[in-house]
């Protein structure tokens, strides 16, 4: 298996009762920690609606994030196309590039929370056909293609052009894709990367095996051309140091997270609240076709790998950010995924374990290089005393510290 990139997202999902600016603070310090760790890529998301999502600019909050980290991508996880303007768009990516040294990634989707778009006032019917004509409007710009007008029914452009560029020669782009073929297909006809968010629900899992097809699909009927290194799959995850202690953190938040956004507040439909937390992890957390990994670093690097096997390829693994435990445990999942998983999965330790097997069953090649040393010792005289001096001193010594057994049992 090729050497996977792995990154984390954050939409966030913040429960309902903390400082909200305390959370942007927390959050932050996560970025920090994950840049240190040397994970490549960090996304957060843009929302508007339902209290738990509480970041409305993704390229102010990974500006802040810039200035706080050094190496690692900040991706827009994603910019809602249709509730802006594609002009500022363009000129907000170029401007976030430019403050943190060309580590800027544009990912963008049609707004995935119906009320948002409906305090908008945008119809959900046209808001993917909004997000496809934004991105080739946006793509022309960041190129600094000729100017050119443009005149749509949502906004218009004339004469446009950029009056700064990106720093990168070529930003990435990634399109957001759930479950249906939509964003896979428009990823394609833009030749894009894409981000696979679709991934951490049962149906998201069951759809991934046909989900690269369709943008090959839609690459081929547009001239363009895609490739697997550019689609990143998000995971749920919580990891610890033993399946136990990983449960016992997560499964009070988990259970918090299903019934009190995705039951009490989104309503998915057909989606039913858990009654106890143990349920919540039987029901998410164990069993095959689990889209939640609860356990140690082993089992994600199970997990990991049979993602790889089922989608057939991709380039970057995305942990998704929850509150399931404590911000400490949180910290501690994504080291050990740093320490342990990353490693694994990429074949860091392959020689250091080969290695070790080398000096371990060739003992005759270093036992004769033991027999050298003394060899070379017993040509000297003055060396073989030495040792022949240093042998009984710790005769001697032995004797000395060894038990009086005769005095013993006289004393019985």
């Amino acid at each position: 298996m090729s050497r996977l990139k792995f990154g984390a997202f954050l939409a966030p999902h913040h429960p309902i009762g903390e400082h909200p600016m305390l959370q942007f603070q927390r959050d932050l310090d996560l970025v920090e920690h994950l840049d240190r760790l040397g994970l490549e890529e960090f996304w957060c998301g843009e929302h508007h609606s339902t209290g738990w999502e509480i970041i409305a600019s993704p390229e102010m909050f990974l500006a802040a994030a810039g200035q706080r980290s050094h190496r690692i991508k900040l991706g827009t996880g994603v910019v809602s196309l249709p509730y802006h303007h594609p002009f500022n768009v363009a000129q907000r990516m170029v401007q976030l590039d430019h403050m943190t040294g060309g580590r800027a990634i544009f990912g963008s989707g049609p707004g995935a929370l119906p009320s948002d778009a409906h305090t908008l006032g945008i119809d959900p019917m046209v808001q993917r056909d909004r997000q496809d004509e934004a991105i080739g409007v946006i793509r022309k710009l960041l190129r600094g293609d000729a100017r050119f007008s443009h005149e749509s029914e949502w906004f218009t452009l004339k004469d446009a052009a950029l009056q700064l560029l990106p720093l990168q020669e070529d930003m990435p782009f990634a399109v957001a894709s759930m479950i249906s073929p939509s964003g896979m297909t428009l990823a394609g006809k833009h030749g894009t990367g894409v981000l696979s968010i679709g991934s951490t629900s049962t149906a998201g899992l069951q759809a991934l095996p046909t989900q690269w097809g369709f943008a090959e699909e839609a690459a081929a009927k547009s001239g363009n051309t895609v490739n697997r290194d550019d689609w990143r799959v998000v995971m749920n995850w919580h990891i610890a140091e033993s399946r136990e202690q990983a449960k016992e953190q997560a499964k009070h938040g988990l259970q918090r997270w299903h019934n009190e956004y995705t039951v009490g507040t989104l309503m998915r439909p057909n989606v039913e609240a858990f009654k106890s937390p143990d349920e919540a992890i039987e029901m998410m957390a164990e069993g095959d076709d689990s889209a939640v990994v609860i356990g140690t670093p082993d089992d994600l690097v199970n997990a990991v790998k049979k993602m790889v096997e089922v989608t057939g390829g991709f380039g970057t693994v995305i942990g998704f950010i929850h509150d399931w435990t404590t911000p400490k445990d949180n910290f501690n999942s994504w080291d050990m995924v740093a320490r342990y998983v990353v490693p694994e999965i990429n074949g860091y330790l392959k020689q250091y374990r080969e290695s070790q097997d080398y000096v371990v069953n060739h003992r005759e090649v270093f036992d004769r290089a033991g027999q050298a040393v003394v060899a070379k010792i017993m040509e000297n005289d003055d060396a073989v005393a030495a040792m022949q001096e240093q042998a009984n001193a710790q005769s001697a010594m032995q004797s000395h510290n060894a038990p009086d057994l005769d005095a013993e049992a006289k004393k019985r």
